[in-house]
């Protein structure tokens, strides 16, 4: 939409006060994120002056779902815009009225765009909603079916953002490892990887959200490529066996056990990030007891627990919602203290070690301390490593750096430059 709105002539302010339109991009997925959405309406609609400036656009999953709901509950905002119609966003902030899309908005490598993220490093999203039914998941009625995009519309912008100065892409997607399974009975993400390996100046590749039934050999074969970072982020929701027949997920903890296993004996150093759900409908304590087993069993690098929010439309829906959100609260907590021994103990290893570091910014309470991240971890939802001693180069020209580890804490580590 940035990019969009860029091409279109509109510029940009970082005080809403002066701004003639202000964007809302909401996400619609669980209850917290509407609700932080509501809060953010209502802030903007405040912000009116005179009743009419600035105008107020909210759009994004939110609109998509809701639409006729919040057209009712704010008729102070100007226009709405989902996630099928974002292409639509320039002519919706010139004023002029659309009717809504059919099919969820996917862009292409010519869709302008305005790359958000530290110069570094980019997403790349290579398609857009979901064929799964997993009954605790708002996104395939949201966006709708898996479409992937062609691999050569993805190339061609990997290939830009490099130019750009980009050296880490992460590819993103409701479902990476489902890529090109909508239109050949085998993925084509290995080959789309080989690719964008292909690429002069690129450095590492990273897959960001897959299904753990979807990793196959080709993948991990895939994974131990150059250029392609040795991580995989692959939810498993949970372990119990009953509670997984109810989220409508296959891979039990046997199963996952057998997978960790190859994944990590094929690829040297694979880091494993995995999502939990706590608080499903019939999650008991002895079901809670297995999840809280399967953790301290696998040793997952990187892991985020959600606690379960009841999504109208959703298979699990007319379960209800029986487990109390004081009891999800407190197995969540319980679950990330657990986390947090099992990355303090893994990262104390990694003292002593020298790594590559990708340089991103710089610590807002020390400006001469520069923050990265290695290969193992992924931007905004990993840890991070403080670096210090950096040379003349900026991080611009220089980004990725040879760091010598010289600490370690729960989830982040501290280093020092090397020549």
């Amino acid at each position: 939409m940035a990019g969009l709105l860029g091409g279109a002539g509109f510029d940009f302010v970082s005080d809403p006060a002066a701004a003639d339109i202000v964007i809302l991009n909401t996400c619609g997925f669980i209850r917290p994120s509407r609700d932080e959405a509501d809060e953010a309406i209502l802030s903007a609609l405040a912000a009116k002056r005179d009743g009419a400036r600035p105008r107020v656009i909210v759009a994004g999953c939110y609109v998509e779902r809701n639409r006729r709901e919040l057209a009712v509950r704010y008729p102070r905002v100007d226009a709405w815009i989902g996630v099928k119609d974002f292409d639509k966003i320039a002519a919706v902030a010139r004023g002029e009225r659309f009717r809504p899309g059919r099919r969820t908005f996917l862009y292409d490598g010519e869709t302008p765009r305005a790359v958000s993220t530290p110069a570094s490093w980019a997403y790349l999203k290579i398609s857009e909603g979901c064929s799964h039914e997993c009954a605790f998941c708002s996104i395939p009625s949201i966006k709708g079916a898996y479409r992937s995009r062609p691999a050569r519309s993805i190339v061609e912008e990997a290939g830009r953002l490099v130019r750009a100065g980009v050296r880490e892409i992460d590819l993103i997607s409701q479902d990476t490892t489902f890529y090109g399974r909508d239109r050949s009975s085998r993925s084509r993400l290995p080959r789309l990887l080989g690719d964008l390996s292909r690429i002069a100046d690129l450095a590492w590749i990273r897959l960001l959200y897959g299904y753990p039934e979807e990793v196959d050999d080709a993948l991990i074969e895939a994974l131990c490529g150059e250029k392609i970072c040795p991580y995989l982020d692959i939810p498993f929701q949970h372990a119990d066996a009953g509670i997984l027949r109810g989220m409508r997920r296959s891979m039990d903890a046997r199963r996952a056990f057998r997978l960790l296993e190859k994944l990590r004996a094929r690829v040297p150093g694979i880091a494993v990030r995995t999502s939990l759900i706590v608080g499903f409908p019939w999650e008991g304590r002895a079901q809670f007891a297995a999840l809280k087993s399967f953790v301290r069993e696998a040793e997952f690098d990187h892991l985020g627990v959600f606690t379960y929010s009841p999504e109208e439309g959703t298979g699990a829906y007319d379960l209800g919602d029986p487990v109390p959100e004081r009891t999800k609260s407190g197995r969540r907590a319980e679950i990330m203290s657990l986390q947090a021994e099992i990355s303090a103990r893994k990262l104390r290893k990694r003292v002593g070690e020298t790594i590559d570091v990708l340089l991103e910014g710089v610590s807002r309470k020390d400006p001469g301390i520069r923050i990265g991240r290695a290969e193992f971890q992924a931007p905004e939802v990993d840890g991070i490593v403080f670096v210090s001693g950096d040379g003349p180069e900026t991080l611009e020209s220089r980004p990725l750096r040879r760091v010598e580890i010289t600490d370690s804490g729960s989830y982040d580590l501290r280093g020092k430059i090397i020549a």
